[in-house]
């Protein structure tokens, strides 16, 4: 049977994507922050898994304002790197997998989540980003990945407790699907952040911490939070970390199991372009 092991969360800053294809992770101002994820690009060689199931959100890409979904599941077999107005990002393309994603399709739909199944997009720095901050530079992807879009840009976006309760629909739908798979579910976006209007450029380090606090050790209340607190205290594009309570209501201890998540890796930096970065990785408990 599948079986999530471990999450992953990240910021998915788009300056991040240029200097590192730019050869730019040396200069002063970007080498702490890539420091940062040493740890993490070794642990992915040593844990790599199966499939990726990748939390993001689209950045008018895939998506317009036309017509966003509230939450949107890739089920193609691959998956081209988005032109974002400077071409496309120098990264490989996303091989997808497509039975495992149409499965938790038909699983988390009939436990009454309201997906969007997509056969065909590209995919922009929200996916690609976190992709390269964990692997690197290679020539290919290290494994299948299953794009998962939320809307975050739109209001009214979804609330941590929906997207908190998806997790977990998420992982008793991998949990029955029938192959051995190895997977690993990722939460990207954030931290705090503000990109226009008065307080354009507000970064709240204190409030960040402790989400990655509660994030670990009290996932259930901070399900809880409602968006205001987010908009106030993390700014508007602070919104963006409930897509990380998708990916921790996946995990063992939420879900029945009597284990704490192992907390491998922490890591917090401002600033990257006006936004504080915050990366965890836990693994499930045997």
């Amino acid at each position: 049977m599948a079986k999530i092991t471990a999450s992953v969360f990240t910021s998915h800053v788009p300056a991040i994507g240029a200097a590192i294809d730019l050869g730019k992770t040396e200069e002063a101002y970007w080498q702490p922050l890539f420091k940062g994820y040493e740890y993490s690009k070794q642990w992915m060689k040593d844990n790599q898994p199966d499939v990726i199931f990748l939390v993001y959100n689209d950045h008018a890409t895939a998506f317009s304002l036309e017509m966003i979904p509230t939450f949107a599941i890739g089920t193609a077999a691959e998956y081209q790197p988005a032109d974002e107005g400077w071409g496309p990002r120098p990264v490989p393309k996303v091989i997808g997998h497509p039975d495992l994603a149409s499965h938790i399709a038909q699983s988390v739909i009939q436990d009454d989540f309201d997906l969007t199944i997509v056969n065909k997009m590209d995919v922009d720095h929200g996916l690609t980003v976190p992709l390269s901050l964990m692997c690197g530079q290679p020539e290919a992807w290290p494994c299948p990945v299953i794009p998962f879009a939320v809307n975050v840009v739109q209001y009214p976006v979804p609330s941590g407790r929906r997207c908190y309760n998806l997790g977990k629909a998420i992982r008793k739908a991998v949990d029955s699907f029938d192959e051995n798979l190895n997977v690993h579910i990722w939460g990207t976006g954030g931290m705090s952040h503000q990109l226009q209007g008065p307080r354009a450029g507000l970064i709240n380090k204190e409030w960040d911490n402790a989400f990655l606090d509660r994030l670990i050790a009290d996932p259930d209340g901070l399900s809880q939070v409602p968006h205001i607190d987010y908009v106030r205290e993390a700014g508007s594009e602070g919104i963006e970390l409930v897509m990380w309570l998708i990916a921790r209501g996946a995990m063992d201890d939420v879900n029945g199991g009597s284990q704490p998540p192992l907390v491998k890796h922490r890591f917090f930096h401002v600033p990257a372009s006006n936004t504080a970065v915050g990366h965890l990785i836990l693994e499930n408990q045997a």
